[in-house]
């Protein structure tokens, strides 16, 4: 009895198995001669999901990748001809490459490098692997460097191939500088050369060259004694900067300071008086009347003088605006607040 059941068991699954795949394929059968009597109502446009922008959809998928660099010479030879225009650079297709930046004032390479800080050249700013810092050979020119106001950062490997677009840069890049800063108590020394009641001018927070080389400019026309700019949060002495200038960079004195609040310290000891350019200061302009020694300090559009910096301050003025603009410009004014100053 057990084996007749078994058989019949078997026969059953056999038979139904039979009946799906005799099933299967008679659908086939019925496709294909389906496709070959109607070719045109199964085209492969026909075929296509209702989203007409599946491909679209397909590329946006992977377009992070894409603007990182990560598929663009197998997608561009996979895709073929037909989507050439897909990489493009106008107007309709968002996909660009980067532009690398203009390395004039830049050297990588240890041997470069170590030439360079050698010849006491002006440094902007220093990126290094921390082995290239803690090396027998860069070590105390690095120290050097930043005793001298010029910032350091000690970056890995794989950030200083990205700053310099994959250049062969041995573990260390600097960019120059278009003038040589001095330290805080040599422009201290040189504002009182011949001037009684020099004036300093402090900067807090401007980050755009183009603002930083306007303010330069600005300072040198009205005769002020020297700049104070801080290491950090603070636009560097670039070309970009001596060319807004205008030359005014090579006759004006720069010091680069680790902390800004530190050397309003050190001013206020050596006789300075510490103003504060605020929208939100209590006394106009115009009411300053006092005849001492300096230190105007100017802070960024967006965000002003730090609060911080403030307290440094012995006055906060501000400049009276009779229109509807609520503010000006940073380096506008910073030459409105010089010219009264310097016409007391």
């Amino acid at each position: 009895m057990k084996n007749t059941s078994k058989n019949n068991f078997s026969k059953r699954n056999n038979n139904s198995f039979n009946k799906k795949a005799n099933s299967r394929s008679f659908s086939k059968t019925a496709k294909f001669n389906n496709e070959k009597n109607n070719p045109q109502k199964n085209s492969d446009n026909d075929r296509k999901p209702l989203n007409n922008n599946y491909e679209n959809n397909k590329f946006n998928r992977r377009d992070n990748k894409d603007i990182q660099g990560t598929y663009y010479s197998h997608r561009r030879n996979s895709f073929g001809k037909n989507n050439a225009n897909f990489f493009r650079n106008d107007d309709n297709n968002f996909l660009q490459i980067p532009n690398k930046k203009t390395f004039d004032d830049w050297i990588w390479g240890k041997h470069s490098v170590y030439e360079a800080l050698s010849s006491n050249r002006a440094i902007n700013r220093i990126w290094c692997t921390s082995e290239v810092f803690s090396s027998e050979k860069f070590y105390i020119l690095l120290k050097d460097q930043k005793m001298k106001g010029v910032l350091i950062e000690e970056v890995s490997w794989n950030r200083l191939s990205q700053i310099t677009f994959g250049a062969a840069h041995q573990g260390i890049a600097i960019q120059l500088a278009s003038s040589k800063s001095i330290p805080l108590d040599e422009l201290i020394d040189l504002s009182k050369t011949n001037c009684a009641n020099p004036l300093i001018l402090a900067l807090d927070g401007i980050t755009d060259p183009h603002n930083l080389g306007a303010i330069i400019r600005s300072a040198e026309a009205f005769n002020c004694k020297g700049i104070v700019l801080p290491q950090r949060r603070s636009a560097g002495l670039t070309g970009t900067v001596a060319k807004v200038a205008a030359g005014a960079l090579e006759h004006i004195p720069v010091s680069r300071v680790v902390n800004l609040n530190r050397s309003l310290e050190e001013l206020k000891k050596k006789g300075f008086v510490i103003i504060g350019l605020s929208g939100d200061g209590q006394v106009p302009i115009a009411k300053f009347t006092d005849i001492t020694p300096l230190v105007v300090i100017v802070g960024s559009e967006d965000k002003g003088i730090s609060l911080l910096t403030q307290k440094k301050c012995d006055y906060l003025l501000r400049i009276p605006l009779k229109g509807k603009t609520s503010s000006l410009n940073a380096s506008v004014a910073a030459a409105v607040c010089l010219f009264h100053l310097t016409s007391i």
